[in-house]
């Protein structure tokens, strides 16, 4: 999905006092420690896999949605549980709705975080675009399921430094890397054509040829 990425973090999909944002985001702190585990790779795969192969996504980008759907999982089973690849996750979220989903991921144990976001990909149209449905309540029921009370998703929401840090490398990625859409690929640190997210045959050819 392409977008404008600043225009997306301003509006209100939600409830403003629910995922308040705005300006008090400027004024966090950001002193976070790069060793805070909340903030350490997020992968899949063998580390020492012959094909890295990142990606940058967003929650509630139909987009990611679609790919985790119907190809991700072919990508799972034929090569990074094979070793083939070793497959790595980067929060690029278009919204606040999907910032909040980050941050819970993110305070989950490593071991937990593709689960859950692949869960919440797949189940997108129903917690975040559902009609006639709370979507903040709608994530909390997901994170309950991973171990997460109600309690400590409000406890991550308002934590505004952990929010900056994310929204911080977010900024950091999109102008190093120059992303425009989402999702966004890198094959063995080089980019890949937007294709790649289409089918499998697409996501196995730019391995191939990159490799």
């Amino acid at each position: 999905m392409s977008f404008g990425r600043r225009a997306f973090l301003s509006s209100l999909p939600v409830a403003a006092a629910s995922l308040s944002l705005g300006t008090s985001i400027a004024r966090a702190d950001t002193s976070i420690p790069a060793s805070d585990p909340r903030l350490s790779p997020r992968f899949i795969g063998r580390p020492d896999a012959p094909i890295h192969v990142d990606e940058w996504f967003s929650l509630t980008c139909t987009h990611c949605g679609h790919f985790a759907e119907t190809v991700f999982p072919e990508v799972k089973a034929k090569l990074i549980d094979t070793g083939k690849v070793c497959y790595r996750f980067h929060d690029f979220p278009l919204d606040q709705l999907a910032l909040l989903g980050a941050m819970v991921a993110r305070t989950l144990p490593a071991d937990r975080y593709f689960a859950f976001t692949d869960d919440l990909l797949r189940t997108q149209m129903q917690w975040a675009f559902g009609r006639d449905v709370d979507p903040i309540e709608e994530l909390k029921k997901h994170a309950s399921l991973a171990g997460l009370s109600a309690s400590e998703v409000d406890a991550i929401n308002a934590d505004e430094t952990f929010r900056q840090a994310i929204v911080s490398r977010q900024d950091k990625d999109q102008s190093f890397l120059e992303i425009s859409g989402t999702p966004y690929f890198r094959i063995n640190n080089t980019p890949a054509d937007s294709t790649i997210a289409l089918s499998f045959d697409a996501f196995n050819a730019a391995l191939a040829k990159a490799h």
